[in-house]
């Protein structure tokens, strides 16, 4: 997305220094083949942005968004395969990068559809009741989640290293040690939690926000048998979506993409 003096086009029809969306999608291609090495999504974001600001007078500043999706290398017969990928993995990587002309540049990085869950050491109690209340308070329930989040830095920083550094803060922070886990009395704690955590292992993010539903997993007691903390039914009924924006001291949060 390019922000540019192109009020013209709108009011008079003049098309005069306008850069066409065939142009930029030619250039998303050529900014892709001056890479002279594999790059991260960051990175090549970065690179498209300063080209589209730095060429065309017009332009004050570029938005670009980069996604990317995972492939893993394959194994058969127990070996990896030379030229095998599979499409695996769950999450999507996402990069967000604006620049302007005044040499200004801003990277936010994140991933969406990263589901998780614990089968245990989760509860809720203590929640407002009501008549319009149904739900039970519990000490042990499924808790399950699709994150989605976004995080921007304050200046340049290994961006492959900082991306594995807040996911492996994220998922800490939720499931807790290996034997033991951790108890969550809410998503809305362990959000937090989450959250803190990231910017605790990070320095150089300067603010992250965490989007989490809740993915039902409800007990079932099937025909002539009680539950038995056994079987579950997954649905997809109306559910709560619980987000939040965690920052440093006073920065200003980022508001979500």
């Amino acid at each position: 997305m390019l922000v540019s003096d192109m009020a013209h086009a709108f009011l008079d029809g003049s098309n005069t220094d306008m850069t066409a969306t065939d142009t930029q999608k030619n250039t998303v291609y050529y900014i892709a083949k001056q890479c002279s090495k594999r790059c991260t999504p960051e990175e090549y974001a970065i690179a498209l942005a300063r080209h589209f600001v730095e060429t065309y007078p017009k332009v004050s500043k570029a938005k670009v968004w980069v996604e990317q999706t995972p492939w893993t290398r394959c194994q058969v017969d127990g070996q990896p395969h030379n030229h095998g990928f599979a499409h695996t993995g769950g999450e999507t990587r996402t990069a967000f990068v604006t620049s302007d002309d005044q040499g200004s540049t801003t990277v936010t990085t994140g991933l969406t559809g990263f589901k998780v869950l614990k089968t245990t050491q989760s509860g809720y109690e203590g929640y407002l009741h009501d008549k319009y209340t149904l739900l039970p308070e519990t000490k042990d329930r499924i808790m399950a989640t699709s994150i989605t989040t976004n995080w921007t830095y304050s200046g340049p920083v290994s961006y492959d290293a900082a991306y594995a550094e807040v996911k492996e803060a994220l998922q800490k922070a939720f499931w807790g040690p290996p034997m033991s886990g951790v108890y969550s009395p809410s998503v809305q704690y362990t959000l937090f939690e989450m959250g803190k955590l990231a910017l605790a292992r990070v320095p150089q993010v300067m603010s992250i926000y965490l989007n989490m539903p809740n993915l039902h997993f409800l007990p079932c007691n099937p025909v002539t048998s009680k539950f038995e903390d056994d079987v579950y039914i997954a649905t997809s009924e109306p559910h709560g979506n619980i987000e939040a924006t965690i920052t440093r001291g006073d920065i200003e949060p980022h508001c979500k993409l």
